[in-house]
C-alpha cells in the first residue's frame, strides 16, 4: 500500500531510469545533429515571427531545415569543423519575405527590347523614344514589343488621338504592340491587327475591349484581354523567345533575393506562351533561387474544359519543391483607372462609354462553376478583383464553394474597392487578402476621385478594415507596376498605421512573411524562423522593429538565404 498522493517506489525507480535514457538518446541527438550542423548564424537580433519564441539570438541549420533556435552559447555547441558560422554583429534577422503576387518571370524580361515608352509624355513628343525603338528593328515583318507608357499621359489634350495611324507611320513593315504600364492596354498598328484578325466587325473578346474610331475601325488601343492576345501572338512569334525568357527569369529572381524575398506566389503562368516549360528547364539546371508558388493563367475567352486537361498535367502538391502548382490566377475584372474595374455603381468617368460598371473576365454566373472543376484537380485560386462588384461576385463564388465543402486555398488581389457590406467576408471564408501597401496609389487615393467619385475614392483600399476582422492579411509588389521592395509595403503599413495601415510593425512583418505562406499553403514549410522549418532568412543592418518608416524603407539587405544556402550577398 502506498502513501496518497506519492507514487509507488517502482513507479519512481522506472520514471528514474526512464529519465536518464531520454537524456542519454537526447544527447546522442544533439551530438549527432550538431556534428552535421552546416550553418550557424550567431550574435543576431532575430524577430521569428513564433508567437511561443519571439526573439533569440542565434539560429542553428542542418541540411536546409532549422534545428536550433536560442542563444548564442548553446547555438555554438553545436559548430564543428565543417559548420560555416557567421557573426551577425547585432543586426536583424528574419525569416525571407513573402511576396504573394509578383510577376518574377516577365518583370526583369528583355523581351521588349530597345522599345521603351516615357509614362509621362504624350504620343507625339515620344519621337525619341520610338525612334530608339525603331532602331532596335532588325528585319522588316518580325514583331516590335514594347512598354512603359500611361494612357492618360499619352492623349494628352487631344480629343482626336489614333495611335494606329500614328504607329503605322512610324511602322509600316512590321507588326507592333506596345504596353502600357499597369499591363491592361496595348498600343497596336494596323500590321498587329491584321495578324490578330481584329477589324471593323471584330466584337470584343471575353474579359477584353477593342477601342474602335469614328470610321469603325480599331484605333489601336486594346484594353485587358483585347491587348492579352495580340501580345501571345508577338511573344510566341520570337524565335529566341525561350532563351530570353529563361534569362529573364533568372534575372527576375536575382532581382527578387536581393531585396529578402525568398518566396514568391507568381503574378501569373501564360502557360500558352511556353513559360511553363521554362520554369522546368530553370529546375532541372538547379537555376531555382526563390522558392515558387505558380500560377497558371485562366484564360477567358477559351473554354474552362480545354484548359483542364493541361492543367491536370501540371499540379504539383509537394510543399517541400521550389516549384509548387496548386493555385490558379485569375482575373475577374479589369483596372479602375480604363473603366474596366467592375463596380456597383456607375463610373463618373471612364474610358469605356458604353460600359458604365465596368467588364468581367469571367462571368460571375460561370466563376461557381470554375472554381468546383478546378477544385476537383487540385487548383485552389488567387484572383485579381479590384472593383467592389467584382470584388463581391468573387466572394460569392467562393461561398459557393465553401458550401460544397471545398478546402482548397482561395485569395484576392488588389482589392482597390470593398464594400462595407462585405468586409467580414473574407474571414467568414477563409480568404486571403492581399495588398500592395508598397505602392504610391495605397497612399494617396485621391487619382481615382475623377473616375469614380471622391466618397468612393476615399474608402478605397480597406485593408485596415479587414485586417480588424481577423482574416489573413498579405503584403505583395505586383512587381513591376511596383517596387519590389517588401521593406516599402512595410514601412508604408506603419507610416498608415492611424488609418489603413495595419496596426503596428509586428502585424506588417506578420503580412510580409508568415501569413503569405498561409496564403500559399505554405506556412508548415516557411514564414517563421522555428524548427522544423526551412532556413530561409533576411538579413537586415538594422532592427527595423525599433525605426522610423523612412528608416524602415531605407534598411539595406545584408543577405538572402534560402533553405541554408546564400542565394544574395550584399
Amino acid at each position: 500500500m502506498t502513501q496518497p498522493g506519492f507514487p509507488p517506489m517502482e513507479l519512481i525507480r522506472k520514471s528514474k531510469y526512464l529519465l536518464v535514457s531520454l537524456t542519454l538518446t537526447h544527447a546522442l541527438t544533439i551530438s549527432t545533429v550538431a556534428a552535421a550542423a552546416d550553418l550557424i548564424i550567431s550574435n543576431a537580433q532575430i524577430y521569428t515571427v513564433n508567437q511561443s519564441q519571439p526573439e533569440a539570438q542565434a539560429v542553428v541549420v542542418a541540411d536546409g531545415k532549422i534545428v536550433f533556435v536560442g542563444d548564442n552559447k548553446q547555438a555554438l555547441a553545436w559548430a564543428s569543423s565543417e559548420t560555416e558560422v557567421i557573426d551577425a554583429d547585432g543586426m536583424m534577422l528574419l525569416p525571407g519575405f513573402i511576396d504573394t503576387h509578383n510577376h518574377v518571370f516577365e518583370g526583369a524580361s528583355e523581351v521588349g527590347g530597345n522599345c521603351l515608352l516615357s509614362p509621362v509624355k504624350t504620343l507625339r513628343d515620344q519621337r525619341p523614344e520610338l525612334q530608339a525603338c525603331k532602331n532596335g528593328i532588325k528585319k522588316q515583318g518580325e514583331w516590335l514589343i514594347g512598354y512603359g507608357h500611361q494612357l492618360d499621359a499619352l492623349w494628352g489634350d487631344s480629343q482626336n488621338l489614333n495611335p494606329r495611324e500614328h504607329l503605322d507611320k512610324w511602322f509600316p513593315d512590321n507588326p507592333v504592340v506596345i504596353m502600357e504600364e499597369s499591363s491592361h492596354s496595348m498600343l497596336v498598328n494596323s500590321l498587329a491587327l491584321e495578324k490578330a484578325g481584329i477589324d471593323t466587325n471584330s466584337e470584343h473578346p471575353q474579359g477584353g475591349r477593342i477601342m474602335f474610331a469614328q470610321d469603325g475601325q480599331s484605333n489601336g488601343v486594346l484594353f485587358d484581354n483585347a491587348g492579352d492576345i495580340v501580345m501571345a501572338l508577338a511573344w510566341n512569334s520570337l524565335s529566341n523567345n525561350f532563351q530570353v525568357s529563361y534569362d529573364g527569369l533568372l534575372a527576375g529572381m536575382d532581382e527578387a533575393v536581393s531585396y529578402g524575398i525568398t518566396t514568391i506566389g507568381d503574378g501569373r503562368l501564360y502557360w500558352q506562351r511556353g513559360w511553363y516549360e521554362v520554369w522546368q528547364q530553370a529546375l532541372k539546371n538547379d537555376a531555382i533561387n526563390v522558392r515558387t508558388s505558380l500560377r497558371p493563367w485562366i484564360y477567358p475567352d477559351i473554354p474552362l474544359d480545354q484548359q483542364l486537361d493541361y492543367l491536370r498535367g501540371i499540379v504539383s502538391l509537394d510543399k517541400d519543391n521550389l516549384l509548387v502548382v496548386d493555385q490558379v490566377k485569375m482575373y475577374i475584372d479589369g483596372v479602375i483607372h480604363f473603366g474596366t474595374a467592375k463596380v456597383l455603381k456607375p463610373y463618373q468617368w471612364s474610358w469605356q462609354l458604353d460600359l458604365p460598371y465596368g467588364l468581367n473576365y469571367v462571368s460571375p454566373k460561370a466563376l461557381p462553376g470554375f472554381l468546383s472543376s478546378l477544385d476537383e484537380i487540385g487548383f485552389g485560386a488567387h484572383v485579381h478583383a479590384i472593383g467592389d462588384a467584382g470584388v463581391r461576385e468573387t466572394l460569392d463564388a467562393i461561398e459557393q464553394a465553401r458550401e460544397r465543402g471545398s478546402k482548397q486555398i482561395y485569395s484576392m488581389t488588389h482589392l482597390e474597392m470593398i464594400h462595407l457590406d462585405d468586409i467580414d467576408r473574407f474571414q467568414s471564408l477563409k480568404v486571403h487578402a492581399d495588398f500592395q501597401a508598397g505602392a504610391a496609389y495605397f497612399v494617396d487615393t485621391g487619382w481615382a476621385s475623377f473616375y469614380v467619385g471622391r466618397k468612393r475614392a476615399k474608402r478605397m483600399l480597406a485593408m485596415r478594415e479587414v485586417f480588424n476582422t481577423g482574416a489573413n492579411v498579405t503584403f505583395s509588389s505586383d512587381w513591376t507596376v511596383n517596387s519590389i521592395n517588401p521593406l516599402v509595403a512595410i514601412a508604408n503599413s506603419v507610416r498608415l498605421k492611424n488609418s489603413k495601415g495595419l496596426p503596428n510593425i509586428q502585424a506588417a512583418i506578420q503580412a510580409a512573411t508568415i501569413n503569405g505562406a498561409r496564403a500559399l499553403g505554405l506556412e508548415s514549410v516557411t514564414g517563421s524562423i522555428e524548427t522544423g522549418k526551412s532556413a530561409d532568412f533576411v538579413l537586415l543592418d538594422r532592427n527595423i522593429v525599433k525605426a522610423k518608416p523612412s528608416q524602415i524603407e531605407s534598411a539595406s539587405v545584408i543577405m538572402t538565404i534560402l533553405q541554408g544556402e546564400k542565394v544574395f550577398v550584399h
